[in-house]
């Protein structure tokens, strides 16, 4: 009778631990290989259970950077979504977006023409060194969006087409224009503030601006200074848009200078975002000066517009100009014939 209760205990033993092989298989099977030997890269815990207990994972090196111990940054896998995934759509939707309704606008109500005709009679509008100070800024921003949507865009794009040995030469060439020709698109923002800020001033005149539908309603007149509504806008998003690609450009130029990688990651997203609807701006800006609006590009080209084209867009600025022609007197005509 004393055999049976220690048998039975060797019974219950031997169930208990194949109760407990069971359970510990799953482990074993993933840290073990097809062939039975060891796989030192399983794990019975989940990835991101440990990235959530370690947010960041470093190592311990000998050199003083601190930065480069750094093995796994989870809010970098964020930043790449956004650079490779989110960015393309974005910037896909807004500029494509862009062209698409300016293509429309032009199909739709063509070309805006001099209602009544043109004059003859030529208006000084922008000095030569005013007309500089614009090509600089314009030259310098359409060679820095172009080199800029080759980083968002180029794999996409250019990579199948071009293949990747000139591809890469021309990644290079084109972040080196993109890092030296900002410093002219600086120069040039600046000496366009400086020049036009006073002019840019909002009014209440820009209210009826808007309220006239702008110059697009043939069956009404928008009155205007020398810079209406619509160009005061831009003007004041490029001064805002380009402090912020500024800023956030030059902290991705110059690296863990004034930050650190989370600091990096927040500079590019900035730069990434308002670089492409600074691109969508100037694209409106540049249909209204070419396509859009009929005498518009000679302000820029020649320095000089039609005195019809100014009645109807700068009435108010005309108006000023023809007023100081009269106390000058005829020997400083700002309104001269047309050659």
């Amino acid at each position: 009778m004393t055999k049976l209760p220690t048998r039975a205990g060797l019974v219950f033993g031997a169930l208990a631990i194949s109760v407990l092989l069971a359970a510990a298989s799953p482990a074993l099977a993933q840290q073990s290989g097809p062939d039975g030997a060891p796989n030192p890269t399983a794990s019975v815990v989940n990835e991101q259970t440990l990235l959530e207990q370690a947010p960041r994972i470093q190592g311990r090196i000998d050199i003083p950077d601190e930065k480069a111990s750094v093995l796994i940054q989870p809010a970098g896998r964020e930043w790449d979504y956004f650079h490779e995934v989110l960015l393309h759509w974005f910037g896909a939707l807004v500029i494509v977006g862009t062209i698409a309704i300016l293509g429309a606008a032009y199909l739709i109500m063509g070309r805006i023409r001099i209602s009544a005709g043109r004059s003859g009679r030529k208006v000084h509008r922008f000095g030569a060194f005013e007309r500089f100070s614009h090509w600089l800024t314009a030259v310098s921003f359409v060679l820095l969006g172009l080199t800029g949507l080759n980083i968002t865009f180029g794999k996409i794009v250019l990579l199948p087409v071009i293949g990747p040995e000139a591809f890469s030469g021309l990644s290079q060439a084109a972040k080196y224009v993109h890092n030296f020709v900002s410093f002219a698109f600086v120069v040039g923002l600046v000496l366009i503030v400086a020049l036009w800020i006073k002019d840019n001033i909002p009014r209440k005149v820009d209210v009826d601006w808007m309220k006239q539908g702008g110059g697009f309603i043939k069956s009404k007149h928008a009155p205007a200074g020398r810079f209406n509504a619509g160009e005061k806008l831009v003007f004041w998003f490029a001064l805002g848009g380009g402090v912020a690609v500024i800023v956030s450009g030059y902290l991705l130029m110059f690296p863990f200078y004034a930050t650190n990688i989370a600091g990096m990651q927040i500079a590019q997203v900035v730069h990434a975002v308002v670089a492409v609807l600074f691109v969508a701006v100037i694209l409106g800006h540049i249909y209204i000066g070419t396509l859009g609006m009929e005498g518009a590009f000679e302000a820029m080209g020649t320095g000089e517009v039609d005195l019809n084209w100014a009645k109807e867009h700068h009435d108010l600025w005309l108006a000023e100009q023809l007023a100081k022609e009269r106390s000058a007197g005829p020997a400083q005509p700002s309104a001269t014939p047309a050659e």
